[in-house]
């Protein structure tokens, strides 16, 4: 199937797709601070820059896009048009994420995946991973 948009209508559509601070990832974000977690957000210097990271409890945890990461789910749709270029694309991605994840692991890292379509749909995606996180830290005494 051929592109129906022009190369600078996709170039312009392809530049607004974020890569930080997504809907999915802000949802986990609220989530966990109003349930009394702290954590840091995209920590330079581990593998893949998890998108919440408790430093503490060496805990990261990544919250994927179904599409970008290939979840298998219903947003899981292939593109029509450079069949090759996606399949490439995807393939990649998932293997990063594989070897990013055995990295941490390695490293004594523990490992939570996050997927956006549990995010949108899963009223219990927080309180799993409340579970997977033990209870949140008090603040030290002043």
């Amino acid at each position: 199937m051929v592109d129906t948009l022009t190369p600078a209508q996709r170039s312009a559509l392809m530049s607004r797709i974020r890569g930080v601070d997504t809907k999915p990832e802000l949802a986990v974000r609220r989530g966990l601070h109003a349930r009394g977690y702290r954590y840091r957000v995209h920590l330079r210097g581990l593998p893949g820059r998890p998108d919440v990271v408790f430093t503490k409890r060496r805990i990261a945890v990544f919250v994927h896009g179904c599409f970008w990461h290939r979840h298998g789910c219903a947003k899981t749709s292939d593109p029509k048009s450079r069949v090759e270029y996606w399949q490439t694309k995807f393939e990649s991605n998932v293997e990063r994420d594989r070897r990013n994840q055995e990295q941490l692991v390695r490293d004594g890292w523990r490992v939570f995946v996050a997927w956006e379509c549990e995010v949108e749909k899963d009223d219990t995606l927080i309180a799993r991973l409340s579970d997977f996180l033990g209870p949140p830290r008090l603040p030290e005494p002043a």
